[in-house]
């Protein structure tokens, strides 16, 4: 292979065919190879030949509903005020799928028929001919297609076939999917860590995204970064299935191997391909069995399945593959986006205002919640730049738009205390969602007014009155304002985070420009009311910003500022207390700060938001708010206007 380590970035579709022909060339089946299996093995395989009817469904005329079988030409005239009677010998006792008898050809339903102490059946309506008879074939005739090839078998499928008379069915054998984790970092799943040792959570989730596929998938042994042992493995491996997925070594670090392993084992047909995230793929093929080498990024490993191997594996198996179905959604951001790459974006989406809305999803490769959280995927083109917020763009959906339509869409200010709600709203009905997206409290009253979502949180400090949120309502909605309703969420304890033991010894906002004491500061960014405060305190003080060391470093939520602290990239930042309690740290109270739900206009008695409101109303969860510490819940849930 060339020096370089990526061949080409190709598109994607140009890798794809470029992978299909070193396939061909190889000698590659086209087909998995077929097998006979009893239908009630069969449920979620592919049909590798035709599947007709052997007999007739139902086999007989048979009796439609729970009656008596009559002739229709002995009910002629019958009526309320003239009913027909007729001898026992004129009518048959029939149950649904009786067949019928030979001189009978309708049936009367049970309930309406009377009898008399004779056994006299009493008809108070004519019947016309084959009423409540179902004809021989009805369902299939002998001899009609029933199934063609290259259909994945259904529930209702199967049973149809064992109607028709099949017991057996030619189907494609599933593939088998083998998934080599490599890497001298990389440890079982329940291992206790050591520094920079990661999980091998990849080769479970690509397990399971095979499995979803239809296919058999097995994990191999990790193994670790020795190019001559993994290419040995990746000979032998290669020998038993029929994909094969090297999980990292992809990309062009000093270990990253697979490419040089695949094209020393067999033909590289492709390394670095046009997709973001999941650039450094490796498509190629050893001896007869295609080859996936995928990034070690998780949402990377999860997007280049569903880009390459699962249109492979359905070709495999001689069916389209699995479409989800799509909408159009506007956009609630700004997002911007690479030219030269397709852009894979995952999205929340809710439906507010009638339209559906998409906020997206933290974007890095190895941001392995935004997979969790995600309700749809965004391409962006290679040749576009991205799209400003409230364009309207074309998503591919993950859940249902039912089930989308009952999702709160919140955008603002973090707290944790909608993530607790999200939790116990989900609890008290799964069938709503609460979703937020962490843009700082100014961020979410635009949002807001552009119609993006249904709730902002909102905790901005007005400095010149000492308000909270109203007068940025003011601003912000104008003439509307009047329009918005604001609900109290809590007042929340806010100050700086430090490490365990609050080593620097600070006392307050001033000691973030201590002279001789270089603090490394973790900001929040811009248009976060935790900014705001942290500016009007600085000013105060007379310290201007350029004096506090990091104060250009931005983390999107108290959580990430806790997490830099905690893991010593950072020695302070302001935040809640509950933050800095999930991740051990001292806390240096500074100040209560009310933290409020802004409503877009006549959402506040909406049925959607109902849910909430009733939620702030429980005693139950004003207590596991005050849990959390930091937090006071005594006006929860009051209208501030």
């Amino acid at each position: 292979m060339p020096d370089s380590p990526f061949i080409r970035d190709v598109p994607a579709a140009q890798a794809l065919d470029a992978w299909r022909a070193a396939r061909e060339a190889a000698g590659c089946p086209e087909r998995l190879p077929a097998v006979t299996v009893p239908v009630a093995d069969a449920a979620g395989m592919v049909t590798a030949a035709p599947v007709w009817a052997t007999r007739s469904s139902p086999p007989w005329d048979a009796a439609g509903m729970d009656g008596i079988a009559i002739r229709a030409a002995d009910t002629l005239g019958a009526g309320e005020t003239t009913p027909v009677w007729l001898e026992p010998g004129g009518y048959d006792i029939v149950d649904t799928g009786d067949p019928m008898p030979d001189d009978k050809d309708a049936v009367v339903m049970r309930e309406y028929v009377h009898y008399d102490e004779t056994g006299r059946a009493e008809l108070r309506a004519a019947v016309p001919p084959q009423a409540h008879v179902r004809s021989i074939g009805e369902d299939v005739s002998a001899g009609e297609l029933l199934l063609p090839e290259g259909h994945r078998l259904r529930a209702a499928d199967l049973a149809a076939a064992v109607a028709a008379g099949q017991t057996h069915l030619s189907v494609r054998k599933k593939a088998l999917v083998l998934i080599l984790p490599t890497g001298d970092e990389v440890r079982p799943i329940g291992t206790e860590l050591g520094p920079g040792e990661i999980l091998d959570t990849n080769s479970l989730m690509l397990a399971e995204q095979a499995r979803e596929a239809g296919c058999e998938a097995r994990c191999l042994p990790i193994e670790p970064d020795d190019p001559e042992r993994i290419t040995e493995v990746v000979r032998k491996a290669a020998d038993e299935c029929d994909l094969l997925i090297v999980i990292a070594g992809s990309s062009a670090g000093r270990d990253d191997y697979t490419a040089r392993v695949v094209s020393g084992a067999g033909v590289l047909a492709v390394h670095g391909v046009a997709v973001r995230p999941g650039h450094p793929v490796v498509l190629g093929v050893v001896g007869r069995t295609p080859v996936l080498g995928a990034p070690g990024y998780p949402v990377s490993a999860a997007l280049t399945f569903d880009i390459f191997a699962a249109p492979l594996l359905a070709e495999l198996s001689g069916t389209p593959p699995r479409r989800r179905p799509r909408a159009d959604a506007k956009l609630a951001r700004k997002l911007a986006s690479p030219l030269g790459m397709d852009d894979w974006v995952r999205v929340r989406l809710g439906s507010v205002g009638g339209s559906l809305v998409a906020t997206p999803l933290p974007r890095g490769a190895g941001v392995l919640t935004s997979l969790v959280r995600a309700d749809g995927l965004l391409v962006v083109p290679a040749g576009v730049e991205g799209h400003h917020a409230g364009s309207v763009v074309p998503v591919e959906l993950l859940r249902s738009l039912e089930e989308i339509s009952r999702t709160i869409v919140a955008i603002g200010s973090h707290d944790l205390v909608l993530d607790l709600a999200a939790s116990a709203l989900r609890a008290d009905d799964p069938l709503v969602t609460l979703v937020s997206s962490n843009v700082g409290s100014l961020g979410g009253l635009v949002a807001l007014r552009d119609g993006l979502c249904h709730i902002a949180g909102s905790h901005l400090l007005d400095t010149a009155s000492g308000e909270y949120t109203l007068p940025f309502v003011d601003r912000v909605f104008g003439a509307a304002a009047a329009d918005v309703a604001v609900v109290r969420l809590v007042h929340r304890e806010q100050g700086l985070m430090v490490a365990a033991g609050n080593p620097l010894g600070l006392a307050g906002i001033a000691d973030l420009a201590r002279p001789g004491a270089r603090v490394r500061y973790v900001n929040r960014q811009r248009g976060a009311g935790t900014r705001v405060l942290l500016d009007h305190a600085l000013a105060q003080l007379g310290i201007s910003p350029g004096e506090v060391s990091g104060y250009a470093r931005e983390e999107p939520t108290h959580l990430a500022v806790a997490a830099a602290i905690a893991s010593g990239r950072g020695d302070a930042g302001l935040g809640i207390t509950a933050a800095a309690r999930a991740f051990g740290l001292d806390f240096v109270p500074v100040t209560w700060e009310p933290y409020d739900l802004v409503v877009a206009p006549g959402a506040l008695e909406s049925p959607l938001l109902e849910p909430l409101w009733s939620l702030l109303r429980a005693d139950r969860f004003q207590a596991a708010v005050t849990e959390l510490g930091g937090y006071s819940a005594k006006e929860m849930g009051r209208r501030i206007r």
